[in-house]
């Protein structure tokens, strides 16, 4: 959650994280570069899509 205003948003969809940042923040925390750019593209699209899900049902 620490990237919760970091977000890449289209058409009202979080589409992903701002990796830039990302990544800033993952040095900031001390967690070596090639393991958070490892990570992250594993991690981004289940945050974005369970965001949507949540988002979504909560305007139904």
């Amino acid at each position: 959650m620490r990237l919760g205003g970091q977000l890449r948003v289209s058409n009202g969809r979080i589409i992903g994280w701002d990796m830039s940042a990302a990544l800033a923040l993952g040095r900031a925390m001390d967690i070596a570069p090639h393991i958070t750019a490892a990570l992250l593209p594993i991690i981004e699209p289940v945050m974005a899509r369970k965001f949507n899900e949540q988002t979504r049902g909560s305007h139904e």
